[in-house]
């Protein structure tokens, strides 16, 4: 008999893709001469809340702002545990006037906001086990914002080297099921790091390279519900065989800038 998996409301900041493109490349997946289809991209997002909502989540909003085309990336501009914000300092020169943004939306809200001395990439790189921090870097976030965010936000922070580069953040290559479990792709850290993994995550699901290039692992779950891409179709069916509930939302449009459904959804804890 299945475990049933229990869900727990979430709410989640977003920033409408008003003003999505590809305009420059940053990592792998993104090519300029790449054309966006913007009225099809509104509508998968639209489709995304749609079904956060649907399931009982609560959905805030950012206004995007005007020649910021990655802004609709949400998870990359914060992370957020117990009210505290550890805000972002962004690789990319492109990318770095959305924190100020972000921020503000923050601090109108009510929250304290960290801004970081060293590079950093909100929950693109941060993930929360609801026991401690799993922090990616190798590409983008730098070592010292994780030693910056254990700081600041008082919760151990363990480190894990992405190796891959179509992998260049941490929730492109695992994320997090529910308290007790993760779903992550080996390959995609260095030796050392998937021991780490092993260690703490002994009965891990792992995921293949045809999963993560399918843009599974940046999915979003609430521990019963596991909003999915539709083409990590092998995945969907080895979290349905464990209880868990795949909801398939597709966001192919944002895969052109190497985001999916996580880097469009920043968790307010």
């Amino acid at each position: 008999m299945l475990e049933r998996r229990v869900p727990r409301a979430r709410r989640f900041l977003v920033c409408e893709p008003r003003h999505f493109a590809v305009q420059y490349a940053i990592n792998p997946w993104m090519h300029p001469d790449t054309p966006v289809d913007v009225d099809l991209a509104q509508e998968q997002w639209q489709a995304l809340i749609g079904a956060y909502r649907s399931h009982g989540h609560t959905v805030e909003a950012v206004e995007p702002a005007p020649d910021l085309p990655d802004m609709v990336f949400s998870a990359n501009a914060a992370f957020m545990v117990g009210g505290r914000v550890f805000g972002s300092l962004f690789h990319a020169p492109e990318r770095r006037p959305e924190s100020l943004h972000y921020d503000t939306w923050f601090k109108a809200a009510g929250y304290d906001v960290h801004r970081p001395e060293s590079v950093s990439e909100g929950e693109g790189d941060l993930v929360w086990t609801g026991r401690y921090v799993l922090a990616g870097t190798g590409f983008r976030t730098s070592r010292e914002a994780h030693r910056e965010a254990q700081e600041f936000l008082g919760h151990p922070v363990v480190s894990l080297t992405l190796v891959d580069p179509y992998f260049y953040h941490l929730d492109t290559a695992l994320f997090v099921l529910d308290d007790d479990n993760i779903v992550y792709y080996p390959e995609a850290f260095s030796p050392g790091s998937r021991e780490v993994l092993r260690r703490l995550y002994p009965d891990a699901v792992l995921a293949t390279r045809d999963d993560a290039m399918a843009f599974g692992l940046n999915s979003v779950s609430d521990g019963r519900h596991v909003f999915i891409a539709p083409r990590a179709e092998a995945l969907a069916e080895r979290l349905a065989g464990q209880g868990y509930v795949p909801v398939p939302v597709d966001l192919s449009e944002f895969h052109k800038a190497g985001g999916g459904i996580k880097c469009c959804t920043q968790e307010i804890r």
